[in-house]
């Protein structure tokens, strides 16, 4: 819905506003799922999906934004992986470690880590893996399963950044045009 006063913009004028990105990023995840589901059913025969949420989630049609992501969402990867797999170890079947892991997984990143940018991949990770413990009623092949999961979230992780710089040299996206100077700014102090 549009703002009172303001008119409806055309689609298309609207797609080249912005150098198409909105384009850019739907070719990136295309690319991305597609290699995503060939390579892991070819490896395994498992469900792709956390690899490709997570390849959708680091990629993206700027190179510097996606490395910032993919930088970021690794760090917390790790650290949600490994909270939950030492809780999963340590804790037993009770399904209160899953709240705990969580909270610890929270802690860790927000003061430990301190790693803003996709904080959240921190306990989504430590919860992929003690969901794959609780389900497996066994440590040991929750662990499995745990470890395996991160795996497919830092492969798609990987993917994601991969496909963003290959796209880079094949579309380039144009820089942004620099800002001018503010004349205030540029003016000579009294």
């Amino acid at each position: 819905m549009t703002e009172p006063g303001r008119r409806r913009r055309p689609v298309i004028e609207r797609l080249l506003e912005d150098d198409l990105l909105g384009v850019r990023f739907a070719l990136n995840v295309f690319i991305g799922t597609t290699l995503i589901w060939i390579i892991v059913r070819a490896i395994s025969d498992s469900n792709p999906i956390w690899a490709i949420a997570s390849m959708i989630a680091a990629s993206d049609p700027v190179v510097k934004q996606a490395v910032r992501t993919f930088r970021a969402r690794i760090i917390n990867c790790m650290v949600g992986g490994l909270v939950g797999l030492v809780v999963m170890i340590v804790g037993g079947t009770s399904p209160w470690k899953l709240p705990l892991a969580l909270a610890i997984a929270v802690l860790l990143s927000s003061y430990v880590v301190r790693i803003t940018t996709m904080w959240r991949q921190a306990p989504i990770t430590a919860a992929i893996v003690i969901a794959s413990g609780l389900d497996k009623h066994s440590k040991l092949t929750g662990v499995e399963h745990g470890v395996h999961k991160v795996l497919e979230v830092i492969f798609g992780c990987v993917l994601g950044l991969l496909v963003t710089l290959a796209m880079s040299k094949v579309w380039p996206v144009k820089a942004p045009p620099s800002e001018p100077a503010h004349p205030a700014a540029s003016s000579p102090s009294p």
